[in-house]
């Protein structure tokens, strides 16, 4: 058996999104809602019966991952290149604020993944970090794999296991808190993935 699926799901509500403030490498909490959100979506998740779990070391994936571990025997991993972009000196400011002290560059950020926020870094790193992840989980027996992360990372992370042109990467919309993304390799022969669900969640 090798990887065939990935699961990508994204961590519950914390008081930055309530707040709409940018958190990017904030060690955030959940939320009370979010903490509902993720145990909501753990059954669906444990659905998925990953072979591996993996977390960003940051505590809101770590609580959201904490929802799938109380109904699975499967330990949850921790790695530290499944963290948010880091969004440099926009971190903790609302959209507002970062237009205000740098005008247009929110628009230029949202439609260019090459280009970084002041200290921070671009689409494109993120999805390498995290693109090696992957990598590794590919070397090894798995058939599917969990990875509890960030927006962020998500969409950027899928649009470059996807093969998709950088120009094209800003037309995929968000993900939202505790939804989740499914790839699945096209088979046996074919080591390129294909896009299963997007934003999938638990509604109700």
């Amino acid at each position: 058996m090798s990887l065939e699926r990935l699961v990508l799901w994204r961590h519950g509500e914390t008081g930055h999104n309530l707040a709409g403030r940018i958190q990017g490498h904030l060690d955030t909490s959940l939320t009370e809602v979010g903490e509902q959100q993720a145990a909501a979506a753990a059954p669906a998740i444990a659905g998925f019966s990953p072979e591996v779990a993996m977390c960003s070391d940051l505590r809101r994936a770590r609580s959201t991952a904490a929802a799938f571990s109380a109904l699975s025997d499967i330990p949850v991993r921790l790695d530290k290149r499944l963290r948010e972009t880091h969004l440099g000196e926009w971190q903790g400011l609302s959209g507002a604020e970062v237009e205000h002290g740098w005008p247009g560059a929110m628009l230029t950020w949202r439609s260019d993944p090459t280009w970084a926020p002041p200290g921070g870094e671009s689409r494109v790193e993120v999805a390498e970090r995290a693109h090696e992840v992957v990598l590794e989980l590919e070397q090894q027996p798995r058939g599917t794999a969990l990875l509890c992360a960030h927006g962020g990372l998500i969409t950027a992370l899928t649009a470059k296991l996807l093969r998709l042109p950088v120009e094209l990467w800003p037309s995929f919309g968000g993900v939202g808190n505790c939804h989740w993304v499914v790839l699945r390799k096209r088979g046996a022969s074919d080591d390129r993935w294909r896009l299963l669900a997007y934003n999938a969640g638990v509604h109700g």
